[in-house]
């Protein structure tokens, strides 16, 4: 997805700013009860384009760059406390340029960790897929690579990576050409990944193209989550800054497709004090349990020049019988998730 706070100061605000009715931004203690309940939102500063990984017992999120990180990184043990650590990556690749570092997400590898992100390429001025490695889910990250992974320069650029395992142990990457850059077409891709998760193998897959109405210019974010045989394909769509952001998603019988839009979209849209919720992540607590990790805008502030800042929020999720039922966004409290 996009776009880093250019102005800091007011990233810096966002990030000074907890809120009465969220989760809260601290990390639970050893020793603390998990929470019977909860409320959105669990980290309540500047989080955009949230990726979440567990190891272990612990959930690691990452970031796109604000506050002078690169890609923020924050641990919990429930998923509803949160502490903000620090910069998973302070070192950028040579290929890239600093300011515009969007959309981290993480994947495990044997003992390596693997970090796919945006940055802009320095050589052509576009946004383009890199991946960093690391011995910790803390970091730090670095990309020795004197390109980028992905850069569809001909088609925008290239944005916002999404690694998947397969059950049958085959990786891939999903990401988005960036063509609403530059009055292009947008659509969402998946190419294998070598076994280290480095390179890319075979070839590249166009799953789904921006067409529907609610959809505007741009469909991104990909993430694909595979469940009763289905695969289900979710994604964001439409102006980012606005209440008009949402989720949708398609499925398809095969990995690679064909993929089908869901005649239900979107599934997860703007309410009440909530505004443009998007940029998804799945994930998994302690009991299997499935939520939608994702951020959110506060209503009438759905822009960093209005004092606004997209915060962490989490709702269940469910995947049955080829649909997706997304419980929010909401406010009010709900069962927390089982560490």
């Amino acid at each position: 997805m996009r776009r880093s706070p250019l102005l800091l100061g007011l990233t810096v605000l966002g990030f000074a700013a907890p809120s009465l009715a969220g989760g809260g931004s601290t990390a639970a203690q050893p020793g603390t009860p998990a929470p019977a309940t909860f409320r959105n939102p669990v980290l309540d500063e500047n989080f955009p384009d949230p990726g979440i990984l567990r190891v272990g017992s612990t959930y690691h999120a990452y970031s796109t760059n604000s506050a002078g990180a690169n890609v923020p990184h924050a641990v919990s043990r429930d998923l509803v406390h949160w502490e903000v650590k620090g910069d998973a990556m302070p070192a950028l690749p040579r290929w890239a340029r600093g300011g515009r570092t969007w959309a981290p997400e993480v994947a495990q590898i044997g003992k390596t960790f693997v970090l796919y992100f945006t940055a802009q390429d320095a050589a052509s001025g576009r946004q383009c897929i890199g991946a960093a490695t690391a011995a910790s889910p803390a970091g730090p990250f670095m990309d020795t690579s004197g390109k980028p992974l992905v850069c569809q320069l001909g088609e925008g650029g290239s944005i916002d990576a999404s690694p998947f395992q397969d059950s049958d142990g085959t990786r891939y990457l999903l990401w988005k050409n960036d063509g609403n850059c530059c009055n292009q077409a947008t659509n969402l891709y998946l190419q294998p990944l070598s076994a280290d998760g480095l390179k890319l193998t075979g070839k590249a897959s166009a799953l789904i193209q921006n067409f529907a109405l609610w959809e505007g210019n741009v469909i991104e974010a990909p993430t694909l989550h595979r469940a009763g045989g289905v695969y289900y394909l979710l994604y964001s769509a439409g102006p980012y800054d606005s209440d008009l952001y949402a989720v949708g998603y398609a499925t398809a019988p095969r990995v690679t497709g064909p993929y089908k839009k869901a005649p239900d979209n979107p599934v997860l849209v703007s309410r009440g004090q909530v505004a443009g919720p998007g940029h998804q992540t799945v994930v998994s607590d302690g009991a299997g349990r499935t939520w939608l990790a994702y951020h959110a805008w506060t209503a009438g502030r759905t822009s960093d020049a209005a004092g606004g800042y997209r915060s962490l929020r989490l709702d269940p999720v469910n995947f049955v019988g080829g649909r997706v039922s997304v419980a929010g966004p909401s406010l009010a409290p709900q069962r927390a998730p089982k560490p």
